[in-house]
C-alpha cells in the first residue's frame, strides 16, 4: 500500500500514514516522503516502532548524519548510540535526572525558539525526533514556519536583512537561561560561527528567516541594535498564524526542515514524569554564508 499524506495546513505540516519506518521504504514511497517534506517542512509519522539503528537508517536517507555534542556526555557511558542525541530527562541508570543535573540545566535552553546546530559551522538540515516515552501532561513541541514568516515581512525589512550575517553560539543560547558553567576545553570547542539571516531553500526556491536563540550578535550592528533586531524577528516568526503545536503520542516520529523552521519544547514536570525522546540529525551541505555567496566579514 502506498503511503498517504494528510496536510495539517495547505503549506505547513503533514501527517504520513501507511509508512513503516522500521523497514527501508520503497523508492517510490521515499520519493513521495521527500516531496512532501520539501513542501510541508514538518512531517509526522505516527505509530513507529524503531530501534536506534532503524531511526538512523531512515535519517541517513536525507544526508550525512551529525554526531552528538561532547558537552552532553556524562562520564564514559551514554544512553544512546553515536548519532542519536538523547533529549530525555533520564540519567545513565534510567532514572529521572535530578533538578541540579548539569545536562538538564543546559537543556532548559531547548525551551527557547531555535534551529538545530546553527552554532556549528555546517548546521543541521533535517532533524528527526522519536517519542519513545511521553509524559501524560505537557512536553509538547512547537514549530514555526519561517518561510511564511519571511513572506509576511514588510519590504523595507526584507531589504534591510539582505546579506546580513549573525554569529551563532551554543554558549549564547545557554546564557539566556542562566547557564554559563562551561569548562575551558568546552569554550575552546564551541567557537561562534557566522550564518546568514535569510536563506533560500533549494528545493522550493523560497526564502526563509534564519534566526535562533543561538545568535550572540549580528555583524555590522551594535550589540543593542542586534539584540533588538533578533528579538523582533523571532517574535514575528512565532506569531500564532505561523506556529503548529505537536502534542506527542508515544511512538510518533516527527521530522522537520531545520533550514526553514524554528522549534521549541514546552515545559512539563520533568522531576515527576519520564520523557524519553531521541533525535537523529542530518547535516546541511555547507555553511549558510557559503551557500548564499555572502562574506561573513564585518
Amino acid at each position: 500500500m502506498a503511503i498517504t499524506i494528510c496536510p495539517v495546513t495547505p503549506d505547513f505540516v503533514a501527517e504520513v500514514g501507511d509508512a513503516d519506518l522500521s523497514r527501508p521504504l520503497d523508492p517510490a514511497d521515499l520519493e513521495a516522503v521527500a516531496d512532501a517534506f520539501w513542501k510541508y517542512a514538518v512531517l509526522v509519522f505516527p505509530g513507529q516502532h524503531l530501534t536506534p539503528e532503524q531511526h538512523l537508517e531512515f535519517a541517513a536517507c536525507f544526508g550525512p548524519l551529525e554526531t552528538k555534542l561532547e558537552v552532553y556526555r556524562e562520564g564514559n557511558r551514554a544512553r544512546t548510540p553515536r548519532g542519536i542525541e538523547d533529549l530525555s530527562n533520564l540519567d545513565l541508570d534510567d532514572g529521572i535526572k535530578r533538578t541540579d543535573n548539569r545536562i538538564r540545566l543546559m537543556r532548559l535552553a531547548n525551551r527557547l525558539w531555535h534551529t538545530d546546530s546553527t552554532f556549528k559551522r555546517v548546521p543541521a538540515k533535517v532533524s528527526m525526533l522519536y517519542g519513545r516515552e511521553i509524559p501524560p501532561i505537557g512536553g509538547h513541541t512547537e514549530y514555526a514556519d519561517t518561510r511564511a514568516a519571511y513572506d509576511a515581512l514588510p519590504e523595507r525589512m526584507k531589504r534591510r536583512l539582505q546579506g546580513m550575517v549573525a554569529e551563532h553560539s551554543f554558549r549564547a543560547s545557554r546564557a539566556r537561561v542562566g547557564f554559563t558553567d562551561f569548562s575551558e576545553k568546552e569554550n575552546v570547542g564551541l567557537p561562534p560561527v557566522p550564518q546568514v539571516m535569510v536563506r533560500t531553500i533549494p528545493e522550493s526556491g523560497r526564502k526563509s528567516l534564519y534566526v535562533a536563540s543561538h545568535i550572540g550578535r549580528v555583524l555590522s550592528l551594535s550589540p543593542e541594535e542586534g539584540d533588538a533586531l533578533v528579538d523582533e524577528l523571532i517574535a514575528h516568526a512565532t506569531r500564532r498564524q505561523f506556529v503548529y503545536t505537536h502534542r506527542w503520542r508515544q511512538f510518533d516520529l516527527v521530522m522537520w526542515d531545520d533550514r526553514c523552521t524554528l522549534h521549541r519544547g514546552l515545559a512539563y514536570d520533568d522531576a515527576r514524569w519520564r520523557r524519553d525522546i531521541q533525535r537523529a540529525t542530518v547535516s546541511d551541505v555547507a555553511n549558510t554564508c557559503e551557500q548564499e555567496g555572502i562574506s561573513a566579514a564585518e
